[in-house]
């Protein structure tokens, strides 16, 4: 997979991306994560890459003109005009017919559709993503109106700029694409990929300071030991996430499990 990587502080990337899974994951060649400076397609002397805002106010509005000149000089020119179909743009944002040129271009800003496990698996589907990084007070809007096809939060709340919320798409996508991950199965393991909280890990040793691990996960029992990790994946969801109960994915025997569960609560 593909990612093109949008920013005025690409010097920021590059020790993240060199570590552990994500360093590995480009080695064997399953993702590709290239650094574009804006500042390179600034037309001025000085590569100025902001100015102050129309109508005042405080802080600098990062400008138009190089960020659609950097975009449109890795992926190709956008179409243009009041006529554009968006959602066919979304999905093609080059105009072009073959999947390989479709690539969403996605701004990572406060404004966006907060992240999620499932905004993950969406964007994995993709061979190619693009990724914007704001910074200052914000962008021109016509890169938002006119350039970007998709906008991407983190949380509510505020950053100094794109490039960490950037890498944290790259980690969560990467960590979808077969082979990335040693154990092939790990990823649907985790948190949130199910819609639930994951369940407790334990490792060597099996005691310390008078606290042990779970008899269960040393019987050797495996059917006995996912029934456990299946519980406890629930137990922990009821108990930290509730919200998250209202769309996960249930069977009739989670559900009775919960009913257990909130049952031993009121008697407790």
């Amino acid at each position: 997979m593909e990612f093109d990587v949008f920013t005025l502080l690409p010097e920021v990337f590059l020790p993240y991306l060199n570590s552990s899974i994500l360093h590995r994951a480009r080695q064997r060649g399953l993702i590709d994560v290239r650094i574009h400076n804006i500042r390179d397609w600034a037309a001025d002397k000085h590569h100025v890459t902001d100015d102050e805002p129309y109508g005042g106010g405080g802080g600098m509005v990062m400008k138009v003109e190089p960020v659609f000149a950097a975009v449109e000089s890795v992926l190709g020119p956008f179409p243009c005009g009041d006529d554009i179909d968006r959602l066919t743009l979304s999905r093609c944002p080059t105009g072009r017919a073959t999947p390989e040129a479709c690539c969403p271009v996605i701004l990572l800003t406060p404004q966006g559709r907060v992240f999620s496990q499932k905004i993950a698996m969406e964007l994995v589907q993709h061979p190619r993503l693009a990724l914007i990084c704001g910074r200052y007070e914000g962008v021109d809007e016509r890169i938002r109106e006119h350039l970007v096809t998709d906008e991407i939060s983190i949380g509510d709340y505020v950053l100094t700029g794109g490039e960490l919320p950037a890498l944290i798409l790259i980690d969560a996508i990467s960590r979808l694409i077969p082979g990335v991950l040693g154990d092939p199965d790990g990823a649907m393991d985790d948190s949130h990929a199910a819609g639930l909280l994951e369940y407790p890990h334990y490792t060597r040793p099996p005691e310390y300071r008078g606290w042990g691990v779970p008899e269960i996960l040393l019987s050797g029992d495996h059917a006995k030991i996912e029934k456990w990790r299946r519980e406890q994946s629930l137990r922990r969801t009821l108990k930290r996430r509730l919200d998250l109960l209202e769309s996960a994915p249930l069977s009739e025997t989670d559900r009775k499990v919960l009913k257990k569960i909130q049952e031993e609560g009121e008697n407790s």
